[in-house]
C-alpha cells in the first residue's frame, strides 16, 4: 500500500512540475510578440499631423494630385441616373420582397 501511494505522489509531483515548466516556457515564449515598432517605422502622430498633397485613385490605383483626388470624389459621390428598364427594377424588388417574405414566412408557397 505504501508503494502505491508513494508512486501516485511522484506521478502528481511530476505532473504538477511539468505543468509549472510549461506553462513558465508558453508565457516566455509570446513574449517576443510584445516589442518596439522598427526605429525607422514613422509614429502616427507625426504621420496625423503630415499633409497629404498626393493620392492615389480608389478606382484604378493611380497617383493624383490633391485637386484630382477633390474632383474624383465629388464624380463618385453624384448618383448616376438610374439605367434599369422600370419593369425589371420593379420584378427586382418584388424578387427581393419574395425573398425577404420567406424568411419570415418559410411556409409561405407562392
Amino acid at each position: 500500500m505504501g508503494r502505491v501511494k508513494a508512486r501516485k505522489a511522484i506521478k502528481l509531483l511530476s505532473l504538477i512540475v511539468i505543468s509549472a515548466i510549461l506553462f513558465v516556457l508558453n508565457s516566455y515564449w509570446g513574449s517576443t510578440v510584445i516589442a518596439l515598432p522598427p526605429p525607422e517605422d514613422t509614429p502616427e502622430e507625426i504621420l496625423r499631423t503630415k499633409i497629404i498633397i498626393e493620392a492615389r485613385s480608389p478606382i484604378d490605383g493611380k497617383f493624383l494630385t490633391a485637386a484630382e483626388y477633390v474632383q474624383l470624389q465629388a464624380q463618385l459621390q453624384e448618383v448616376p441616373p438610374p439605367k434599369l428598364d422600370p419593369n425589371i427594377r420593379d420584378q427586382i424588388f418584388l424578387l427581393r420582397l419574395r425573398k425577404t417574405l420567406f424568411q419570415f414566412f418559410p411556409f409561405l408557397n407562392f
